[in-house]
């Protein structure tokens, strides 16, 4: 996980996980929309799976 993903992930969520997965872009979004602390979460719990 490079320090650019990180960055990305707290800014906009969706846009960091973009290539994990569809599924994954649409859990981060709808975490974004209910709030932007769960999206940004869900995108770094997404970002350092392997």
């Amino acid at each position: 996980m490079s320090i650019w993903r990180v960055l990305l992930a707290v800014l906009f969520p969706p846009l960091a996980v973009i290539d994990k997965g569809c599924g994954s872009v649409v859990i981060v979004a709808l975490l974004t929309l209910a709030g932007w602390v769960p999206g940004v979460i869900g995108a770094l719990v997404i970002l350092n799976k392997h």
